[in-house]
């Protein structure tokens, strides 16, 4: 671990919003891990999303598989930066959605309701 590393947590790799929905396409499967309330959730959400608010995660973590990648996603990237910081130091294979589903609208992606 370097010396950032140990101020500010392990460094989190991103993808966009658009190789997140080339990845969906392509069936590489990957966990899209929701990390907003569940209001946001419920508002609009990328289909098959798993919710796991991040004040909930630390305790849930262990709901989601080791063996698969996940992609977390918050409202804009801060949460999820968080929150795959969270899951890489218990050893998980993690990328964050740089601007979360701000940006995934941006691009008007599908999104589901409810």
């Amino acid at each position: 671990m370097g010396f950032l590393d140990s101020l500010f947590g392990p460094s989190v790799p991103s993808i966009t919003a658009e190789e997140l929905s080339q990845r969906l396409k392509v069936g590489k499967h990957p966990i899209v891990l929701d990390v907003r309330q569940p209001e946001e959730f419920r508002q609009m959400h990328i289909a098959g999303a798993r919710l796991i608010p991040l004040r909930e995660l630390q305790r849930r973590m262990g709901e989601l598989p080791a063996n698969r990648e996940i992609v977390c996603i918050c409202a804009s990237g801060s949460r999820s930066r968080s929150a795959a910081k969270l899951l890489i130091k218990a050893g998980y294979k993690v990328v964050e959605v740089a601007g979360g589903m701000h940006a995934w609208r941006r691009l008007s992606l599908p999104v589901q309701k409810g």
